[in-house]
C-alpha cells in the first residue's frame, strides 16, 4: 500500500519541474509499463494481482500490490485507471549519438503539443529514426501525457534537448539537412537519402528564422488537387508521418548524401 508521502511525491511528477529535479518520470497502463519495464530503471511499480500474473520476475525497486482500482485511482492521471501505475528513473542520453551522417535524424523547432510529440516519438519509431533532437521549448517527452501518446515507443527512441542552431551547424557539412516549409519543393518530386536531418516546425509558426536559415532544402507536401481549396496547413504529427514515408521509400539509395547546399 502506498503511504501518504509516496502519493504526495507521485502527484507532483506530474509538474515538469519536479521530474527534472527527481530525475523521474511516471507511465500507466497495462502495455505501456510492459514495454517499458525492460528499457527504463523503475523506482516504483503498483499493480493488480492480474496484471503481476502476466509478467513474470518484474525488476522494480519496490513493488506493490494495489488491492483494488481505487489504490491506483489516487495517483492515476488517467479518467478510466488501468491495472498498472509505475515511476521509471528518466535517462540520460549523449547528443552525439544523434548523428545525421550515417542515419536519419528528426529535429522538433518549439513543438510544444505533448499530444503531438508523443505521436511523432511514435511515428519515428515506425519508420525506424533512433533520434529525436528538440529544441529546449518543446514539450517534455517524459511528461505524463506525452509518455501516454508514445504508446512505448519512448522506449526505443532517444529524445535529446539542444539549442537546434548550434547542432545544425556542428552537422550541416556532412549529412543534409531537410527541413518542411508551406513553401518549397513538392516532396513527392524529390529524391530522398536515408540520412541527415528533417526539420519540423512548431504547430502554429513553423520553423524559425535561425533554424531555417540552417535549412539546405525545404520540403513541401501538396494538397490535391492543386486547384481546390483545402486547409491552410496538416496537424505537425500527420505532416510528419507523411515526410518520414516519402524518405523511407528512398531505403534503396546506396550510400549516405552529403549536403550540397
Amino acid at each position: 500500500m502506498l503511504s501518504k508521502a509516496q502519493i504526495k511525491e507521485i502527484r507532483l511528477l506530474g509538474m515538469k519541474k519536479h521530474r527534472d529535479e527527481k530525475q523521474l518520470f511516471i507511465a500507466e497502463g497495462n502495455k505501456l509499463v510492459a514495454d517499458m519495464l525492460y528499457t527504463f530503471e523503475c523506482e516504483l511499480l503498483l499493480a493488480r494481482a492480474s496484471w503481476m500474473a502476466t509478467q513474470g520476475n518484474i525488476p522494480a525497486r519496490e513493488l506493490l500490490l494495489a488491492d483494488d482500482a481505487d489504490e491506483i485511482s489516487k495517483i492515476s492521471l488517467l479518467k478510466t485507471p488501468q491495472d498498472v501505475f509505475a515511476v521509471f528513473r528518466r535517462p540520460t542520453f549523449s547528443i552525439a549519438e544523434a548523428s545525421p551522417e550515417e542515419q536519419l535524424i528528426l529535429a522538433l523547432d518549439g513543438v510544444q503539443d505533448p499530444g503531438n510529440l508523443g505521436t511523432i516519438i511514435r511515428i519515428a519509431d515506425w519508420f525506424g529514426i533512433a533520434h529525436l533532437v528538440c529544441s529546449p521549448d518543446c514539450a517534455d517527452a517524459f511528461g505524463p501525457k506525452t509518455v501516454q501518446a508514445t504508446m512505448g515507443a519512448l522506449s526505443r527512441v532517444k529524445v535529446h534537448y539542444a539549442d537546434l542552431p548550434t547542432y545544425l551547424s556542428q552537422h550541416r557539412e556532412d549529412a543534409p539537412v531537410y527541413g518542411a516549409f508551406l513553401e518549397g519543393d513538392n516532396i513527392y518530386e524529390k529524391r530522398l537519402p536515408q540520412n541527415g536531418v528533417i526539420v519540423i516546425g512548431n504547430e502554429g509558426n513553423g520553423i524559425r528564422p535561425a533554424t531555417a536559415s540552417l535549412v539546405g532544402e525545404r520540403l513541401y507536401i501538396p494538397s490535391f488537387p492543386p486547384s481546390l481549396h483545402a486547409a491552410e496547413s496538416l496537424n505537425v504529427a500527420a505532416a510528419t508521418a507523411i515526410i518520414c514515408s516519402e524518405f523511407r521509400r528512398g531505403w534503396s539509395c546506396p550510400c549516405p548524401i552529403k549536403n550540397q547546399g
